[in-house]
């Protein structure tokens, strides 16, 4: 089966191009015109960003309205700048594909040569899961670290004159694409705010009330500032969705930025993958710890020691437990332990800055597959591109992480 192609950049791009088409996921994007064509320049900053069964995306940006053809396989996209979108559908599953984008100028380590696309799990569709997480309402000011001096670390970014402020940019683009995809539900993994406060909690419930009872949300550390009560949402606390169990699970310290996962917490999910058969995907906000450190830190980042010995523990127990989704990182990562079944632990990036991302997840009777995609409204590329190389240039490569990091499937 040939793959079918749909292609955007921005505004003018997509006017020029001509009229949408649904394109993957139900994501609407400009009719491809093989016809037309025009001088190529100088792509960069090519990302083959979100692998799928059955389909691709490839972004990159040029300093102008540039048309740029990319080909995958035997299929081609030509889209118009400054930010470039390429999608492939009807790709087949396990197929393997050459990559590339013309005009693309140096090596790029996130443009690979040749593609495979995802392995189809076997068995029936269970769900479709849609994730946020860290989409931080209220925040004004992107990149600060709390106690290091702008000139240091900086410049910070921040929303210019006219513009939205880019939280609302962002959440808005993740709601209207997770809405096209229709899910069965919508987990958002904390950090729903910035200061904690209510108005910026009433803010997150208004942008996304259009999911009803299809949205299941729970607080991060931002979001225990000042309430430590504050969306809470009485977690932990399962969701059933066809035989398919989601668990979600309160991983915060209020007034602290580290977490941990009590021992009554853990109980509670022990029994909740007992009471079930099928198959048990955890989310929490906060991030495990690496089991096999030398050193047991005292303040860490993520779920401290303890608790993240008490979460493994579990997964190691409970065979139908298939994965522990969070935050809190704004990083692409998964880790593997042997001590726990090596079932992955999974941080996908945040929504309110680059790359500016959601997660979807299929569940079938005998695995899933988990595809990162990038918020692609014109308003939320010209965004995230602002905050690419925050933190003197290391943060595109630290955010994004590596394509099977975002893009993986695992069997039951």
């Amino acid at each position: 089966m040939g793959a079918d192609v749909a292609s955007f950049g921005d505004r003018r791009g997509c006017d020029a191009v001509g009229m949408a088409i649904l394109g993957p996921r139900g994501r609407a994007y400009p009719r491809v015109n093989p016809s037309r064509s025009g001088a190529v320049g100088s792509p960069r900053d090519a990302e083959v960003f979100a692998v799928g069964e059955d389909h691709a995306v490839i972004t990159f940006v040029d300093d102008g309205e540039t048309e740029v053809t990319t080909r995958f396989g035997e299929a081609c996209a030509r889209t118009i700048g400054p930010h470039h979108v390429a999608c492939f559908s009807g790709l087949t599953p396990g197929g393997e594909y050459a990559v590339t984008v013309e005009g693309h100028a140096g090596e790029e380590p996130h443009l690979p040569d040749r593609v495979q696309t995802l392995e189809r799990p076997s068995g029936a569709l269970l769900a479709t899961i849609a994730t946020v997480n860290d989409v931080h309402f209220g925040e004004d000011v992107c990149g600060v670290i709390y106690g290091t001096p702008e000139h240091e670390l900086g410049p910070w970014v921040r929303s210019l004159p006219g513009e939205d402020p880019y939280p609302l940019t962002m959440n808005r683009g993740a709601v209207a694409e997770m809405a096209a995809l229709g899910p069965d539900a919508v987990v958002v993994k904390g950090d729903l705010t910035c200061r904690g406060t209510e108005a910026e909690y009433q803010e997150f419930l208004d942008t996304y009330s259009g999911f009803g009872d299809r949205l299941h949300h729970v607080r991060g550390n931002h979001d225990a500032m000042i309430d430590p009560t504050m969306a809470l949402q009485g977690a932990p606390y399962a969701v059933n969705v066809n035989g398919v169990t989601l668990a979600v699970l309160d991983t915060v310290q209020p007034g602290l930025p580290g977490g941990t996962l009590s021992a009554a917490a853990a109980g509670w999910l022990d029994e909740t993958a007992g009471a079930t058969s099928g198959p048990v995907l955890v989310f929490g906000h906060h991030n495990i710890w690496d089991l096999n450190a030398a050193e047991r830190s005292r303040n860490y980042f993520g779920i401290d020691p303890d608790g993240s010995e008490r979460l493994a523990g579990v997964v190691a127990r409970r065979e139908n437990i298939v994965g522990y989704f969070a935050g809190h990182t704004h990083r692409h990562r998964i880790r593997r332990f042997d001590q726990a079944r090596t079932v992955p632990f999974v941080e996908v990036g945040c929504v309110k800055d680059y790359p500016g991302v959601w997660a979807e997840y299929r569940v079938y009777e005998g695995g899933y597959t988990q595809v990162v995609h990038r918020i692609s409204s014109p308003a939320a590329l010209t965004w995230t591109e602002r905050t690419r190389n925050l933190y003197a240039g290391i943060y595109r490569d630290y955010a994004l992480g590596t394509l099977d990091h975002r893009c993986f499937g695992d069997t039951f």
